[in-house]
């Protein structure tokens, strides 16, 4: 075994690693792929991509698998801490030609033991309805590929419904369907419903109700990836043109938007309280977003190459109190919110949003993300107090959120969050272009996610001065050249018609929409491991350990400390 960082060793695939809570420990019986078990040749194949869903059957081993390896699509029982894989009965495997799956969703909310509903999207644009268990095919959605021909990029089912899902595409273009309405036998005609900055939705204009119900047109080049906020009303959408732009989903608005420091954007996911989006994307950052704010808050820097996959882990982010005399609620409000309850989880957000104005600061908070890359390292990330409460309380004359020298980390947390920890009474930064702290508290109001959005009205602001300062700029010329280069050459896609004018990565640097380097604090990895041979695609965090798989089409299980299982043999 290499050694921790070790010189000559570092190309050494890690089979471990060690965080504050304990030993992460790689599960060689509980690797899933191929029956075979022989690396796929990944060469021009699409990601590998993993999909979870529970049966809650009553046996207590209602975990399913769904993976794709090239063109093939495999379904098992997954096992995970507890048993090795047995890779030798799939309960379903599926081989396409001509096209090749490339993402899937299950849907949890109508899943039994006899029956699953899985979406499947694929590279030629069609997106396919399965039922892995009765192994029947229900439905394929744009059969014709009248809708899109470009590949499917996400597929995901609306929050809640039990017939609604999203599909986006390498045109910049995303679909919403309803299972039960035909796409038709001629191309659909479109309507304009709402347009805005770099985004347009139409409504299918027809007769009978028919698929898709609205088309959404965003920003150039593909849509590489969305997310839905922890209580579905949000939609968080990154695309190759660098840019994450977030809606509200049901009145189809545009709540804010944040630029990548150069090159595409890759992947994005919410918090598990809907306060923070983290990005990654070709710039090798993790980006951390300020959902209520509407401003980057830190950068990451610990990849080598493109961030493929970002994800919270509900299981470690913490809510400690550190004064019972200032705490309210109990912990089940915590672990509701883990489980992304939708009910009690207000009570613990307005703890976390009371955090953010009371002077006391009864909460401690610890937000905890890890990314996966192509240059085969994973990557976990802690997001602290020093972070996300950048100041002492103070009057709030004239606040600059964004400080380099952010305090020093809490006690329990690791030095090495912020890479430049400087005086617990940190001074502002001479220049910062970022946008005045919120100085709304919602402490007293029922503070979900909108409510929030609503009260802080700092993203509306946002929004607007970066729109004015965008035009000036372009009626000015930049003096300087920066070295960002043009996004790549994918994004120049024709299909888009909505942008009237093309955002120059040089003229959004140094603004609120995408700071600059020294304006943000830059986190370190609290791990950075080489974990496999070939680039990493998938990153999930389930309870009792973390699920990863490369481009090889393996699919591997690491522990979680104390929850490893002796007899796993």
């Amino acid at each position: 075994m290499a050694t921790e960082g070790g010189g000559k060793e570092m190309n050494e695939i890690k089979t471990q690693f060690t965080t504050r809570e304990g030993l992460y420990k790689l599960l060689p019986n509980s690797e899933y792929s191929r029956p075979n078990r022989v690396p796929f040749n990944s060469q021009g194949s699409n990601p590998v991509r993993v999909s979870f869903v529970n049966l809650n059957d009553q046996s207590g081993n209602g975990d399913r698998l769904c993976f794709n390896v090239g063109r093939e699509l495999y379904f098992y029982i997954y096992k995970g801490v507890r048993k090795a894989a047995d890779l030798s009965k799939p309960i379903d495997k599926r081989i396409y030609k001509g096209t090749q799956p490339t993402c899937h969703d299950f849907n949890h909310l109508t899943a039994t033991a006899e029956s699953v509903s899985l979406l499947v999207g694929f590279s030629a644009g069609q997106v396919q309805l399965i039922d892995p268990i009765k192994k029947e095919t229900s439905k394929l959605f744009n059969e014709e590929r009248l809708i899109d021909k470009s590949r499917v990029t996400c597929v995901k089912w609306v929050p809640g419904s039990e017939s609604l899902f999203l599909v986006a595409h390498s045109s910049g273009n995303m679909y919403l369907y309803n299972v039960e309405h035909s796409c038709g036998t001629t191309a659909p005609h479109y309507q304009l419903l709402k347009q805005g900055e770099s985004f347009a939705v139409h409504t299918c204009k027809s007769k009978s109700t028919r698929n898709p119900l609205l088309k959404w047109t965003v920003g150039e080049g593909a849509l590489n990836e969305f997310a839905f906020s922890p209580d579905g009303k949000f939609l968080a959408c990154v695309s190759q043109d660098g840019f994450l732009r977030v809606f509200n989903f049901d009145s189809v608005e545009l709540h804010g938007t944040m630029k990548s420091y150069f090159g595409g954007l890759l992947c994005v996911c919410w918090s598990p309280d809907g306060k923070y989006i983290v990005t990654g994307g070709e710039d090798d950052l993790v980006t951390v977003w300020s959902f209520i704010d509407g401003r980057v808050i830190a950068r990451g820097h610990g990849h080598k190459s493109w961030v493929s996959v970002v994800a919270f882990d509900p299981y470690t982010t913490s809510v400690e109190e550190s004064d019972p005399m200032e705490f309210s609620g109990s912990d089940e409000d915590f672990q509701d919110l883990l489980h992304f309850g939708r009910d009690r989880a207000n009570s613990t957000q307005s703890r976390l949003s009371k955090r953010n104005s009371t002077e006391s600061r009864p909460v401690s908070v610890t937000y905890r993300f890890g990314s996966v890359g192509q240059d085969t390292q994973l990557c976990l990330w802690d997001l602290t107090e020093d972070i996300l409460f950048p100041h002492q309380p103070l009057s709030r004359a004239r606040t600059h959120t964004n400080v380099m020298n952010a305090t020093s980390p809490p006690a329990g947390s690791t030095g090495n969050s912020v890479s430049t920890p400087g005086s617990s009474a940190p001074p502002p930064l001479p220049r910062s272009n970022s946008l005045p702290h919120s100085t709304v508290s919602n402490a007293g109001s029922k503070s979900n996610v909108a409510d929030g959005a609503i009260a802080s009205g700092v993203s509306k602001f946002a929004t607007l001065s970066l729109h004015d300062r965008k035009d000036r700029h372009h009626e000015k010329d930049h003096k300087r050249n920066h070295s960002m280069g043009h996004i790549s050459s994918k994004s120049s896609d024709k299909l888009n018609l909505v942008t009237k004018t093309k955002t120059d990565p040089a003229k959004t640097l140094g603004t609120p929409l995408c700071p600059r380097m020294e304006d943000v604090p830059l986190l370190e990895p609290l791990i950075c491991k080489k974990i496999a041979h070939e680039r990493l695609t998938v990153l999930i965090f389930l309870e009792d350990c973390v699920v990863t798989a490369c481009q090889e089409g393996f699919v591997c299980t690491w522990g979680r400390p104390g929850k490893v299982v002796s007899l796993n043999p």
